[in-house]
């Protein structure tokens, strides 16, 4: 069974930071550190795999992909819906500090058999309002078995992580079949994404979701696959059980708002305490602005202010380059700009780094500079001999030489965004 817990969306999002991670630099030491600094910017956002994803959410891919809260701590954005509990919803008697008395986990589960019926429901499991909520089980139309998972929880209302939550991810880092963003009639956004289990290709089981997030912030995760396990299981069928009317009518069910609000008030969590707040530049439109002459744009990231990307092209074929601006690292300083960084007049340190780039992509070469300024700002760019982190070579280096990336990086226009 797939490993379905209250982590659902952080492990999801980890993903994406390792999988971001990996594309900054394939060194233990130097993922650890940037996966630490991108869980403290997005510490509220949703960690599944925004998609997997966001490899770019990482380096989003970053993804935004995908994020749900790592933040803990109470606030006053208790709603009262403490009237009559939704059908199929029995309540525990012991309150807790949240707006409704607590869901008990047999309770979720009833609701997950009564709207999964049609099939066979097998190896359920899962985990009342008091303490993350979530259900799972194997799920059997009779044409293969596939697992299901539910995941319940919050989101801070009017921040960009509750917007980018049911954002589509970047094709150029996470590679899906189809994706589209809904809109409710109650104002509610849902996302349904039909990817893979392994963001990067096209291969293994399928992985299908769809993300609601309400607007009073309560977060809905439906996740199916077409294996009855997440991981290392056998494909059963050739796409999953729920089609995507199924996903919709299940992540929709009344039954799992009233569960998300019954979530007590310390496990509610806050907005990322680094999110940028006021007006902010674009991290692809600086990137995009600080290009040297003759590398045309055929490809341009969103307008995240932190995390940009933009995929060239001089001719010799399309080259991605990608940049991660983060306003203060200096508690992984030390870590990763030891004794061997290159020292500017003004103290900024450098690193360079020319590594392999997937390793299951033959040939793909990830070219990087790593920067940091005396007041902690880090700004790391690489570039790619592809124009997608996750497809073939088009080129034999990247379009950018290392010199040219050490320039952009170390630019003063970084300093101008907040």
């Amino acid at each position: 069974m797939p490993e379905a817990d209250h982590d659902s969306f952080e492990e999801r999002f980890t993903d994406v930071l390792r999988d971001t991670g990996a594309a900054l630099d394939t060194s233990r030491r130097d993922l650890a550190a940037e996966g630490a600094a991108r869980g403290r910017r997005l510490v509220a956002r949703r960690r599944a795999a925004v998609a997997g994803g966001v490899a770019a959410v990482a380096l989003v891919a970053v993804g935004g992909a995908l994020v749900l809260p790592a933040g803990q701590g109470g606030d006053d954005r208790r709603q009262s819906a403490a009237g009559s509990p939704k059908a199929g919803i029995t309540t525990t008697a012991a309150e807790t500090n949240a707006s409704q008395p607590a869901v008990s986990a047999a309770s979720l589960l009833e609701t997950f058999r009564k709207l999964l019926s049609g099939g066979k429901l097998t190896q359920t499991d899962g985990r009342g309002t008091d303490d993350h909520p979530y259900v799972r089980g194997v799920y059997d139309d009779g044409r293969g078995e596939g697992a299901v998972t539910v995941g319940i929880n919050r989101v801070p209302v009017g921040t960009q992580e509750a917007l980018q939550t049911t954002q589509c991810p970047d094709k150029v880092f996470i590679a899906y079949d189809s994706c589209s963003t809904t809109k409710l009639a109650d104002g509610s956004a849902l996302m349904i994404l039909k990817g893979y289990e392994y963001p990067d290709k096209r291969s293994g089981p399928k992985l299908w979701r769809a993300e609601l997030v309400t607007p009073t912030g309560q977060f809905i995760e439906v996740q199916e696959w077409n294996a009855a396990a997440e991981k290392e299981a056998p494909v059963t069928r050739p796409e999953p059980p729920l089609s995507a009317a199924r996903l919709t009518q299940l992540a929709t069910a009344p039954e799992w708002r009233t569960a998300a609000d019954a979530i007590p008030a310390s496990q509610w969590p806050k907005p990322a305490p680094n999110e940028p707040k006021g007006p902010t530049g674009s991290a692809s439109a600086t990137l995009a602005g600080l290009l040297p002459k003759g590398a045309e744009i055929v490809g341009k990231g969103n307008a995240d202010p932190q995390f940009g990307y933009v995929v060239v092209d001089d001719g010799k074929g399309a080259s991605l380059v990608q940049v991660d601006d983060q306003p203060d690292m200096r508690d992984v300083e030390g870590e990763l700009f030891g004794s061997g960084a290159k020292v500017l007049p003004d103290g900024t340190k450098v690193v360079t780094r020319k590594t392999a780039g997937d390793k299951d992509i033959a040939g793909i070469v990830m070219w990087t500079v790593d920067t940091i300024r005396p007041g902690g700002r880090r700004v790391v760019i690489s570039a790619f001999n592809s124009g997608a982190q996750s497809t073939e070579p088009t080129r034999k280096t990247p379009a950018l030489t290392l010199r040219q990336l050490e320039k952009i990086a170390t630019d003063p226009k970084w300093n101008t965004l907040n």
